[in-house]
């Protein structure tokens, strides 16, 4: 069964590649002028999009037009961080005429059904849904207004629109894909909307993959069974069924154990992470096998084509030449933003992510008296940026990162930017030296930033978390913390953690980019040769073909 004409591939189906999958995400990052993405969990989206163009695979994405996106990060007065929800528009989606309704908390929602050519940002066939129709009341309208609504009920409406609301609009299509690809349980709602259809939960099994991103299983997405079921999250399926055919007999309905429960393979995004998924879900039964498909990130996209050239060329000359150019470049911006003048001559290093508590923005800065020594050395300079969006309603991260713009401003080589998104977010790789990640150790499912960092000569300092153990070799390609104890109280960890930091800067990245660059262009041209092809989505994409969609 093939897309209307209208809808359809660019190409033919390369044959390894040619079983059908529908791939439901609550953010895709496609490009800047998109922007219906938060973080990570969108990046990885946008190229998996990408990359399943380029081998001409017979994937399909779904997603939700956010009116607002995520937000637009400002600055107050003071410099500390603002808000601003502002109306997007989007001139280049094609209106594809096709609406339809769904049920939200008992009442009929229109919905309607935007397309994205595959030829304008090289993705496969992507559809966007939208509620904010005149036909409907403001609160019907507000489903799609902001990505991750901090209201819990309006999160649960934004579920039943990607789940249900992409599911019936595959049946309007005409479209009945052999696999429903969940990235996160966000989408869970279409396997109702299948069990609806189908009456038999064996053949919602079949067609239905699940990959989860949370690795601890406090941090899944959970509600009171009853409020789902006003709010239809069920789709019409009797509470009885519901729990006989998830298992779930009290009143929490775990969002990840039902899917789990509901599809025939999950996998985890690093080796690591599937292993802590393993180990997290192991006491609970009938839940399908969890496997790994490690995530990556779309070479063709995010690695600079210059950098890239000299990388083949193995010239480091080049590539620190290049270097200079683009810190040039980002300094121009942190200068605009902050009124600070950084020299592209000094090492620069940067922390750019979702300002979440275990990935520990400021950990560097929790010795005090040692941070200021560091950036006070005047024989061997350091400039350090942070970048990254804090939820705007987790008021413990958004004062972090305020703490850190208050401190930057007794540092005129500390920069603290506003405006994370994908332009900046390749900006900052192509200007940094040096990538900093310190979460704690599990609790990064994968995180993905590094490896585009690295794809544009910019060395990894991480903890030995997500993809980092696939990769790092250490003081050869990168520069990894001593893994420490992850039961250990936080603040231990914490500690243990920082002094290590300081170490293996002070003992050997500082020292090696002053006193050997020969061995720091050595360090630099081992971390893009050995990010370049594994880590690289076309081999993701193909492993989920492989290994995932072919699963029995």
């Amino acid at each position: 069964m093939n897309l209307p004409e209208a809808y359809q591939h660019p190409y033919e189906f390369d044959p390894k590649y040619s079983k059908s999958v529908v791939y439901f995400s609550m953010e895709f990052a496609i490009d800047q002028a998109l922007k219906i993405y938060s973080g990570g969990l969108g990046f990885l989206a946008g190229s998996h999009m990408r990359s399943a163009y380029e081998l001409k695979q017979n994937t399909i994405g779904i997603g939700i037009l956010w009116k607002y996106g995520y937000y637009d990060q400002v600055r107050k007065s003071d410099q500390s961080m603002d808000s601003l929800f502002q109306e997007k528009s989007y001139s280049f989606l094609k209106d594809t005429k096709i609406k339809f309704k769904i049920e939200i908390n008992g009442h009929p929602v229109a919905v309607k059904a935007f397309f994205l050519p595959p030829k304008l940002f090289n993705t496969v066939p992507m559809f966007f849904l939208s509620t904010d129709l005149p036909e409907n009341d403001f609160l019907a309208q507000s489903t799609c207004h902001r990505l991750y609504d901090s209201d819990p009920s309006a999160r649960i409406g934004q579920s039943i629109l990607l789940g249900i609301g992409g599911a019936k609009l595959l049946d309007k299509l005409g479209y009945e894909p052999e696999i429903y690809h969940l990235n996160e349980a966000h989408a869970l709602p279409a396997a109702f909307y299948l069990y609806n259809k189908y009456k038999d939960a064996e053949k919602v099994r079949s067609k239905m993959v699940f990959t989860t991103h949370t690795p601890e299983e406090a941090g899944n997405e959970k509600h009171d069974i009853s409020l789902l079921n006003r709010m239809s999250f069920f789709c019409s399926t009797s509470l009885k069924t519901v729990r006989k055919i998830t298992g779930i007999e009290d009143s929490v309905f775990n969002h990840s154990l039902a899917a789990l429960r509901l599809s025939h393979i999950a996998n985890g995004v690093s080796k690591l992470h599937g292993k802590v998924s393993r180990e997290m879900w192991k006491e609970y039964d009938n839940i399908c096998p969890i496997l790994h498909v490690t995530n990556a990130q779309n070479k063709t996209y995010w690695a600079d084509p210059k950098l890239e050239k000299a990388r083949k060329a193995k010239d480091s000359k080049e590539i620190r030449r290049l270097k200079r150019k683009y810190k040039e470049k980002l300094f121009r911006l942190v200068a605009d933003q902050t009124g600070k003048m950084f020299d592209p001559d000094v090492l620069t290093i940067v922390w750019a992510r979702r300002y979440a508590e275990y990935k520990r923005a400021d950990l560097i800065t929790k010795d005090a008296s040692h941070f200021h020594h560091m950036l006070k050395n005047s024989k061997q300079k350091v400039q350090i940026i942070w970048a990254g969006k804090p939820y705007p309603f987790d008021y413990n991260a958004v004062h972090t990162f305020n703490g850190l713009v208050r401190l930057s401003k007794n540092y005129k080589n500390m920069a603290v930017l506003t405006g994370y998104e994908l332009e900046l977010s390749r900006l900052l790789k192509l200007g940094s030296d040096v990538w900093l990640n310190n979460p704690r150790i599990t609790r990064e499912a994968s995180g993905t930033s590094g490896m585009t960092a690295a794809m544009n000569a910019s060395v990894n300092i991480s903890s030995d978390d997500g993809w980092i153990p696939e990769f790092a070799r250490n003081g050869k390609n990168s520069f990894v913390l001593e893994a420490v104890d992850h039961n250990m109280p936080k603040y231990e960890q914490d500690l243990v953690d920082l002094n290590n930091l300081f170490e293996i800067l002070e003992g050997q990245v500082i020292p090696t980019y002053y006193e050997h660059p020969k061995k720091w262009s050595e360090i630099v041209l081992n971390s893009m040769d050995d990010v370049a092809e594994f880590f690289d989505s076309g081999r993701m994409v193909g492993e989920y073909y492989d290994e995932i969609y072919s699963y029995s």
